[in-house]
């Protein structure tokens, strides 16, 4: 295929998949703002920097160090919002609305990035991040299962390879603006003086409501989801249909993005560590950090595209094979340059593992159940999110090589698991055949 007509196939997707794929993009534009610019409140606003937080509880007063303090609101996010993905996608299921789920979810979004910044204290701040946690739980899910059923079986993976590039774009980019805009601040609106802080929460905002007007003004239902909605919309652990297989493929699968999403996710509670074992400065973690979110973004379509035509599973399996030393590896490099190709690879690992993973899993799952069983790898991806930075923060007192190692030892354990448990849907130069009982078959 030359480039040309690769480009286009590329973005040859249905209109509403680029137009969720655009506002995801700015949402997760927004909402990646929160990660820097949070930690930076609960410090300078919320309490005095470098000090303690102090709850009070039922009458009952308790000190939280800082970095604790930040660590659980930033947990709870991602908690609540991965729990609460499987009840929401089921949901959607039975109603068959996924449109009315998304424009839910960035509604709460919107309304609590401006809720921020009338928090006093460190309560209503966690209040607010637990409704947002739970806000999102509506969007990821009904936005994942519209993708999903937007494409057909053969252009299933260059959607979620499309859809995920322009969420790491949102994503990757909002980091890199929040701290400057905080810093930049006070800004002067006519009379009214608005605070850097003020001003990111208002931004995070604003791109909430745009994606909202977005999808509500040229996103619809494909007619077909109300009708095919089903009554079993349980999520299987075990596999009763393969006498050969123990595990359910999408559970699999789950088990995979979980495990992904927790190596990427170690580097993000040690920078610290980081910083002093490279003896680099905040800007070069910066450069690492990016590193990985930039091979996501110019490899995340291409990839899906490819495993349209050459599997699905290859794609997954290889990349969880290459994920264990570009993570392991981690723990072991003395010079920043090291770390900046180690997490470059590591974002080539995760762009294979996540968009035909997400692809796999749709054309396994069942017509109407999108929702359900898609929810899976979302909510496994946000729970490795979470549980990563907790876990790299307990096992570097240890030793700053075992977060790195635990990590690399979980990704071969997710390519065992995908290479004995899930089968592929597509074979080379043939179009994707859903397995039987799932979405596309009679």
């Amino acid at each position: 295929m030359n480039p040309i007509a690769y480009v286009r196939r590329l973005f040859a997707v249905d209109r509403r998949v680029l137009v969720l794929a655009l506002a995801r993009a700015v949402d997760s534009l927004g909402n990646s703002f929160l990660i820097i610019v949070l930690p930076l409140y609960i410090a300078d606003v919320i309490g005095a920097a470098g000090a303690g937080i102090t709850v009070g509880v039922a009458g009952i007063d308790v000190t939280l160090a800082q970095s604790l303090a930040v660590g659980i609101v930033l947990s709870m996010f991602g908690f609540l919002n991965s729990f609460g993905q499987p009840f929401t996608g089921r949901w959607s299921d039975r109603v068959g609305k996924r449109r009315a789920f998304v424009l839910f979810g960035l509604a709460v979004l919107a309304v609590t990035n401006v809720a921020y910044a009338f928090a006093g204290n460190y309560v209503s701040l966690f209040v607010i991040r637990a409704v947002q946690g739970f806000g999102v739980a509506f969007t990821v899910p009904a936005t994942i299962a519209l993708v999903n059923e937007l494409a057909t079986d053969d252009t299933r993976g260059n959607n979620m390879g499309v859809f995920n590039t322009f969420r790491l774009l949102g994503f990757g980019l909002g980091p890199i603006v929040a701290g400057g805009l905080v810093h930049g601040g006070p800004y002067a609106l006519g009379s009214i003086s608005i605070s850097g802080y003020n001003a990111a929460f208002a931004i995070a905002a604003g791109g909430a409501l745009l994606s909202l007007v977005l999808v509500a003004l040229l996103v619809t239902d494909p007619e077909r989801v109300e009708a095919d909605a089903g009554d079993d919309l349980s999520i299987a652990v075990l596999d009763h249909e393969r006498d050969e297989k123990l595990l359910d493929p999408v559970f699999t699968l789950g088990l995979a993005s979980l495990f992904m999403a927790i190596g990427i996710a170690l580097i993000s509670a040690i920078e610290a560590d980081v910083n002093a074992r490279l003896d680099q400065t905040a800007f070069l973690f910066g450069i690492e950090f990016a590193a990985f979110v930039l091979a996501q973004v110019l490899l995340q379509a291409p990839i899906g595209s490819a495993s349209d035509d050459y599997g699905r599973k290859p794609f997954v399996f290889y990349g969880l094979l290459l994920l264990a030393p570009s993570t392991a590896v981690q723990g072991f490099v003395t010079e920043p340059w090291m770390m900046i190709v180690a997490r470059f690879v590591q974002g080539i690992a995760g762009a294979a593992v996540f968009a035909p993973a997400l692809a796999l899993a749709g054309d396994y799952a069942r017509a109407g159940q999108s929702g359900t069983q898609l929810s899976v790898l979302t909510m496994a991806f946000g729970l490795g999110v979470a549980i990563g930075p907790l876990a790299s923060g307990a096992l570097a007192t240890i030793a700053y090589a075992a977060p790195f190692v635990l990590g690399g030892l979980l990704a071969l354990l997710g390519a065992v698991l995908v290479y004995t448990q899930v089968s592929d849907t597509v074979k080379p130069g043939e179009e994707a055949s859903a397995p039987s009982g799932a979405a596309g078959s009679d």
